[in-house]
C-alpha cells in the first residue's frame, strides 16, 4: 500500500491562510478549505503574493462574516451585555494605573471583566460589587474591607492620585450600571451571554495611560487624548457595524457608555471645559450614528 506524500505548503498558501483568519472560526471550520483552494487554482503560476484586490477582498468579507455572526441571537441582551463589559473595561482602566498601590483590587476588577467576557454572570455580579464598594471609599475617603493609604499614589500610566478628579457619586454611577446590567442579564437564564474577545483588555490598558495630555495643566478634570481615541474608535466600530448587520444592539451599547460618560461629565460641570464638550459631542455623534445607520441602510435596501 502507498501513501502519497503531502504537498508542500507554499508562500502564497501560507498568505492566504493569514488572510482568512479574518473570518470566524466556524466559517473557516466549514468553507476555508474550499475558499482556498478556489484562491490558490484561481492564481498565477509562480506568484508568491496574493493580488491587492484580493487581499482586501478576503479583509473586509472577513469583517463582514464576524459582524453578522456576533448579529445573532437576542438584540438587546447582547447590547445590553456590551455596554456593559464596555464600562467594566472603563473600571478596570481606572484602577489600571494604581496596580502597585493597589494590586488585589485591580486583579478583582481585572477578574470581573474576565468574568463578564466569559459570560458568568454571577462570578461577575460577586466581582463588580465588592471591587465597586471599595472603589467608592477609597473615592469617598473611606477605609472599608481593609487599611488603603490615601490618597492613592499612581504609576507611570498616570499623574495624579486615584479618583483625585472624581467623587464618590461618579464612581458609584459606573459601577451601579455595570451592576444593573448583570442582574437583568442574570434573569435572562435560558441565554447565556456571549463570549466576547480579548482585546478588551487591551482597550482597557491603552484608555489607562494620561498621555498624551490635550488639556491644560490646570484643567480640574482632564481627559486623556488616548483615552478619546479609544473611545472614539469603539464607537465608530460600532458604528460600522450597526450599518453593516443593520443591527441596533451596537447602538444600545454605545447609548449605555455615552450615558454613564454624561453622568461623569455633569458631575464635573463646574470644571467642564470646550475640549469636554467637544470629547462629549463626538461621542454623542458617533452615537446617533449607530442608532440610524441601520435604518438607512434598510431605506437604500427598499430604493
Amino acid at each position: 500500500m502507498t501513501t502519497t506524500a503531502p504537498q508542500p505548503v507554499t508562500a502564497l498558501e501560507r498568505r492566504y491562510r493569514r488572510l482568512l483568519l479574518a473570518y470566524p472560526r466556524k466559517y473557516r471550520a466549514a468553507h476555508g478549505d474550499e475558499l482556498l483552494d478556489l484562491l490558490l487554482e484561481s492564481a498565477d503560476p509562480g506568484r508568491t503574493v496574493p493580488v491587492l484586490r484580493e487581499a482586501w477582498g478576503l479583509l473586509t468579507g472577513g469583517v463582514r462574516s464576524r459582524i453578522a455572526h456576533q448579529a445573532t441571537g437576542s438584540a438587546w441582551a447582547d447590547g445590553l451585555h456590551l455596554g456593559v463589559t464596555a464600562v467594566a473595561a472603563a473600571n478596570l482602566a481606572a484602577l489600571l494605573p494604581y496596580m502597585g498601590a493597589m494590586p488585589l483590587w485591580t486583579l478583582l476588577s481585572a477578574l470581573a471583566l474576565l468574568a463578564i467576557l466569559r459570560g458568568r454572570v454571577p462570578a461577575a455580579l460577586s466581582l463588580s460589587l465588592v471591587t465597586g464598594v471599595k472603589a467608592v471609599a477609597v473615592a469617598g475617603g473611606w477605609q472599608v474591607f481593609e487599611l488603603t493609604l490615601l490618597p492613592v499614589d499612581p504609576s507611570f500610566l498616570a499623574d495624579r492620585s486615584l479618583f483625585a478628579d472624581s467623587n464618590p457619586f461618579a464612581v458609584a454611577s459606573r459601577y451601579a450600571v455595570v451592576l444593573l446590567g448583570l442582574l437583568v442579564l442574570a434573569s435572562r437564564r435560558r441565554e447565556a451571554p456571549r463570549v466576547r474577545s480579548w482585546w478588551w483588555f487591551a482597550a482597557a490598558v491603552a484608555a489607562a495611560w494620561a498621555g498624551p495630555q490635550w488639556m491644560g495643566e490646570d484643567t480640574m478634570f482632564p481627559l486623556s487624548l488616548s483615552r478619546l481615541a479609544v473611545e472614539a474608535a469603539a464607537f465608530g466600530l460600532a458604528a460600522a457595524a450597526c450599518y453593516l448587520a443593520r443591527d441596533h444592539r451596537w447602538a444600545l451599547a454605545s447609548g449605555i457608555y455615552l450615558l454613564v460618560t454624561s453622568v461623569e461629565l455633569t458631575m464635573h460641570a463646574e470644571f467642564l471645559t470646550r475640549q469636554h464638550v467637544a470629547y462629549w459631542g463626538v461621542l454623542a455623534l458617533l452615537t446617533t450614528a449607530c442608532a440610524f445607520a441601520p435604518l438607512r441602510q434598510r431605506r437604500h435596501c427598499l430604493d
